[in-house]
């Protein structure tokens, strides 16, 4: 990083200026959505500040040692191209390496591979975001309840198969602010759901099935709560049936996105059963 700036612990009192960071840059998080990344990782949030102000933010989330998450890097348009957003990510990786994490992943747009390879990183696997209004005359589908906190062991076992390692801490944080259901069949958890409020838009996500029914009866469900209202959903290319949906319903594709990991990634999971991703954020 360039000049007089440093980079510290990301604290309580910076989140307003984070939030004014992500709204600069159209993103669709939300106060509430800061502020559960920096309770759940307090250690691993980072501010960068120059001139006294914030000019930079960027956000880790961790699954023991498995698995890390970078999301959240954010410049201020005042100080960019001064090796900020560089130093951000430099500082998150050392971070992370520190605690022990053998595998770090992100989600990439196509400007920021280049940035993201020569850090080390690898390209996984594409995926895009959706977006589109929840049809007014969508009907909720049979086999679908919501959920109860007895569904948490099942659901982290399928968590752990469809994106590699169990996320169940996170999301007891997510289910806090998110409408959430599971598909059950031949008396088994079949997949989990969740929808939640953003800034410009209603998030479909996560949406983990074991098989398209599943997804697709979840789907049908979580948006025919948010009837009329703007979605977004972002969605591997592995899962076609996913993206199948999504323009059967109106969806428009809107930009590819590319997860890319760092370091070893012994447990990929199958992104086929991934019908929404938790957000870019969070993975």
């Amino acid at each position: 990083m360039n000049g007089d700036g440093a980079i510290r612990r990301m604290e309580e009192g910076d989140l307003p200026g984070a939030d004014a960071l992500r709204h600069l840059a159209g993103w669709n998080q939300t106060l509430a959505d800061w502020r559960r990344l920096l309770r759940y990782a307090p250690e691993g949030c980072f501010v960068a500040e120059k001139a006294g102000r914030i000019a930079g933010v960027a956000t880790t989330t961790r699954h023991g040692t498995d698995l890390a998450w970078i999301g959240m890097v954010l410049v201020h348009p005042d100080f960019r191209r001064q090796g900020i957003g560089r130093a951000l990510l430099r500082f998150s990786l050392a971070h992370l390496d520190a605690v022990g994490c053998r595998c770090v992943k992100l989600d990439a747009t196509p400007a920021g591979k280049p940035l993201y390879e020569s850090l080390g990183f690898r390209e996984e696997w594409p995926l895009a975001r959706w977006e589109g209004a929840a049809p007014e005359d969508l009907v909720a589908e049979g086999g679908v309840r919501p959920w109860a906190a007895r569904d948490r062991e099942a659901a982290a076992r399928l968590d752990d198969a469809a994106f590699g390692v169990s996320r169940a801490p996170w999301f007891d944080r997510l289910l806090e602010a998110s409408v959430a259901v599971v598909a059950e069949a031949r008396g088994q958890l079949a997949g989990f759901g969740m929808r939640r409020s953003g800034a410009r838009a209603a998030y479909l996500g996560p949406v983990i099935a074991e098989s398209a029914e599943a997804g697709r009866a979840m789907v049908a469900a979580l948006l025919a709560g948010a009837k009329g209202q703007t979605v977004y959903w972002d969605i591997p290319e592995a899962a076609g049936e996913a993206s199948a949906l999504a323009a059967r319903l109106g969806f428009r594709r809107q930009r590819p996105l590319l997860r890319m990991f760092r370091g070893e990634n012994a447990r990929p999971g199958i992104p086929s059963r991934q019908f929404a991703i938790a957000d870019p954020a969070t993975g």
